[in-house]
């Protein structure tokens, strides 16, 4: 038995574990996931050390320790170090902590069946999320990605936006916070794909209501697809909004199961079906609500 772990703080609230284990059941695999809540650096490197002696083979890591584990990691895979955050580590034969990122294949590949041929999307949030929306957007082949979160004020610089400096060395234009700015409100609407990466909207965070009215719903375009990447609840206020103007949206639980194929088929070699694993992600998320 293998034994594989997500490392996080907090983590209780995860729908990994009914996930991955679907996926061993189909694999009839007598493999184990648990969650590891490691609440400072000490605690990570622990787990990774745990991993580099192959104790655990396996490790996903999620917020606050993506970009953590990537500094931690003996090798960073180009998917990690495009996003500048980890979240899958993996053992190599030498015995070496191998960093990927599985966010932002796992999100282009749920987009790619949602969109075709999208000149422009906006993504909401400055984040790591944000940041992997980006990526992914670049895997579609789209050209002009526009960047607008809550902390890009009108009245500061651009060079003082927090983290707009990495969205720049990714090829995406940062604008200001899309409630104050008309033009920021204009290029949106221009764009045939939004996409939510900020935490407004979760379960137990204010300010979802505040950011699905800051959106121009009224001016996007019929075909306009809308995708939050939160997952919980699985009606976000702008999902709702969207579904209101009657636009294609979707929530962030078929990313979610996505990220995991991706990382299963690195630890394990094989790619099990979505179809399973989303049944799985459903159900559970369907029992604590």
């Amino acid at each position: 038995m293998s034994r594989f772990i997500l490392i996080g703080h907090p983590v209780g609230h995860s729908l990994s574990p009914a996930i991955h284990r679907a996926a061993y059941a189909w694999l009839s695999a007598d493999h184990d996931y648990q969650l590891v809540d490691a609440p400072d650096r000490a605690a990570v490197e622990a787990q990774i050390d745990l991993l580099r002696r192959g104790v655990v083979a396996g490790a996903n890591v999620t917020v606050p320790h993506k970009r953590l584990a990537l500094t931690l990691a003996d090798h960073v895979d180009v998917s990690a170090e495009r996003v500048g955050a980890a979240n899958t580590l993996t053992r190599n034969a030498a015995g070496e902590v191998v960093a990927y990122n599985t966010d932002a294949l796992g999100l282009a590949e749920v987009l790619g069946e949602l969109v075709r041929d999208v000149p422009r999307a906006v993504v909401l949030g400055n984040g790591g999320a944000a940041l992997g929306a980006v990526v992914a957007c670049q895997h579609l082949g789209v050209t002009d990605i526009v960047v607008t979160a809550r902390a890009f004020r009108e009245d500061l610089p651009e060079a003082k936006w927090p983290h707009s400096a990495e969205f720049a060395v990714l090829g995406a234009r940062s604008l200001a916070w899309i409630a104050d700015s008309a033009r920021t409100r204009h290029e949106a609407a221009a764009s045939k794909l939004v996409l939510q990466a900020t935490s407004a909207g979760m379960k137990g965070t204010e300010g979802g209501r505040a950011l699905a009215e800051a959106l121009p719903w009224r001016e996007f375009a019929p075909e306009t697809v809308v995708y939050d990447l939160i997952y919980n609840p699985p009606e976000t206020p702008v999902l709702a909004a969207a579904r209101a103007r009657g636009l294609v949206a979707e929530g962030g639980l078929s990313m979610l199961v996505a990220q995991a194929q991706l990382a299963i088929r690195i630890w394990l070699g094989v790619l099990p079906p979505r179809g399973e694993l989303l049944a799985a992600a459903r159900q559970t998320l369907e029992g604590r609500a």
